[in-house]
């Protein structure tokens, strides 16, 4: 315990003098560290917890390597406890430290853009606060999704004439989605206290309304959908952008839509989700669609497939040279419970007839048979025309994961320039992280369910990655049970928490803790145990 304190006032000593890019270098016996660099390796009690001691100073441990004492001039192995005796130094470790960018602040944002023909303001959901305007696919990011996302245009460039539409799609969409649950979509309502204003916009004025976001509406009709309070100036159901196969339909019936042509859609969707490495919030898709004759619709869609599984292949190898296994497979051929949160959700948009799902034996890169994307026709062709068209999905992210071997779908959205540094000029390369073995906290939450109401686990999710700044890495069910009196129902969840690239202290995790419990207790109207 003494070793531990030691530790940490040591780096907050550090954390006042230290060079905004300087290291902390701390050599420690074997087994000391407590970090799965130790050979043997402690039990975590019984270790100096090092890489938590540091975290409550901001720093994180980004690299460990073997001690060795004739490197260092001046050093000199004395005894200890007043013994003749030295320290044994064989299998010692010395452990680099470096600062960490802060946890993002929870603080309310406002949002500003087009609607239709007029100009609104929202509050953005404060788990997008930080994400919905990150410029991933900028013509001057090299950030690696927008890299994957050229690569593979350019291949399917060599089979189709290519079109960008990219511009005319719109954040927010408006109407009902049919068929896709209401509680994977992030609302937003006319705030009531607000009144309407008037903008000068480039059209002229336009009337303007104050947005709030309604992650957990409970105002909703027999269907699930939420009801729109009458008498504001908008009043269809507003949301974020779930899919940008909601756009596939209004694109096929413009007169402009040209046979032969591979039009392209890319930029970020949002979609609540229960939280894994691999379920993303917000994430970047691209719809590829095209217009072909009337019973070539098949052969168009396995030509799509044939290249965009080209395209992958190629992009792999010249990154990681594990193997990997792309396969098309019939969308029949699925239970809705063996399907990924991405490929799920597209199903619930739009009838899919076919996944594209990757496989690779490369350790935490990827899930095993993981979706990427899928294809499918629409509903309906262009109008007064004998053609059909045909679209597939790609999931940008899950395939820059795939690539680059980054096993965290945060990492990507990470603010430390660590991560965009190891991709120069956009090149993809495989991706090394900058925080080794960070600490991870335990905490369990019992409460009993509202009487008569259905539990929304994934408003759960969602309230957990807003409150701990996505650091709950994995919630688990691990008790319910049913009073047989009342019929009152409990549930006991289990929450981990650990950040993939910021330094992340018990006593921080300790205050998250105490906020999810209210926050559970005050949006899902649980009773606390």
């Amino acid at each position: 315990m003494k070793n531990r304190a030691l530790l940490a006032q040591f780096f907050s000593s550090c954390a006042e003098v230290l060079a905004e890019k300087g290291e902390v270098h701390v050599a420690l016996c074997n087994g000391q560290g407590g970090t799965p660099a130790d050979r043997p390796r402690r039990a975590w009690h019984n270790s100096w917890q090092i890489v938590a001691m540091a975290a409550g100073a901001r720093f994180i441990l980004s690299d460990v390597h073997p001690f060795n004492a004739e490197n260092i001039h001046g050093y000199k192995c004395t005894g200890y406890r007043s013994q003749d005796k030295s320290f044994s130094i064989e299998g010692a470790l010395n452990h680099v430290f470096t600062r960490s960018t802060p946890l993002p602040p929870l603080k309310p944002m406002i949002c500003q853009m087009e609607l239709g023909s007029r100009r609104v303001s929202f509050q953005v959901p404060q788990v997008l606060v930080d994400k919905i305007n990150r410029g991933f696919l900028e013509l001057n990011s090299d950030h690696p999704v927008r890299t994957v996302k050229e690569k593979l245009t350019a291949v399917l460039r060599q089979a189709f004439p290519i079109q960008s539409i990219d511009c005319c799609l719109p954040l927010l969409h408006q109407g009902h989605i049919s068929g896709v649950c209401h509680s994977n979509v992030f609302w937003i309502v006319p705030s009531p206290e607000e009144n309407a204003c008037t903008e000068q916009m480039a059209n002229g004025p336009a009337n303007a309304v104050l947005f709030s976001h309604a992650d957990f509406c409970k105002d909703t009709d027999e269907n699930g959908w939420m009801k729109v309070q009458e008498g504001n100036l908008i009043s269809e159901q507003i949301c974020l952008r779930p899919s940008l196969l909601l756009y596939v339909q209004t694109l096929i019936e413009r007169a402009t839509f040209l046979p032969g042509t591979l039009y392209v859609l890319s930029g970020p969707v949002f979609r609540k989700c229960p939280i894994s490495p691999h379920s993303l919030p917000v994430f970047h898709e691209a719809v590829f669609l095209c217009a072909v004759d009337k019973g070539m619709e098949n052969s168009c869609i396995q030509m799509l497939a044939d290249t965009i599984r080209s395209g992958i292949h190629s992009l792999h190898q010249t990154v990681s040279g594990c193997k990997l296994n792309i396969t098309l497979q019939e969308a029949t051929s699925f239970e809705t419970t063996e399907l990924n949160d991405f490929a799920a959700f597209e199903a619930q948009v739009t009838k899919i007839q076919h996944f594209v799902c990757v496989e690779t034996d490369a350790l935490g890169s990827c899930e095993k048979g993981c979706c990427v994307g899928s294809t499918s026709t629409a509903r309906d062709g262009p109008k007064s025309s004998d053609l059909v068209a045909v679209f597939a999905s790609v999931n940008l992210d899950l395939l820059a994961m795939l690539i680059c071997g980054i096993a965290d779908w945060r990492m990507l959205w990470t603010s430390d320039e660590r991560f965009l540094s190891q991709f120069p000029g956009g090149e993809l390369r495989v991706f090394k992280s900058f925080s080794l073995y960070p600490p991870s906290y335990v905490h369990d939450v019992s409460f009993w369910v509202p009487d008569g109401e259905q539990f929304d686990e994934v408003a759960f999710h969602t309230i957990a990655r807003q409150v701990s700044r996505e650091t709950v890495v994995s919630i688990q069910l691990i008790d319910s049970f049913q009073q047989s009196e009342t019929g009152r129902k409990s549930l006991c969840y289990r929450l981990t928490y650990q950040s993939c690239d910021k330094a992340l202290s018990c006593q921080e995790v300790a205050e998250m803790q105490l906020l999810f419990r209210e926050e559970i207790r005050q949006c899902l109207r649980v009773t606390l145990r």
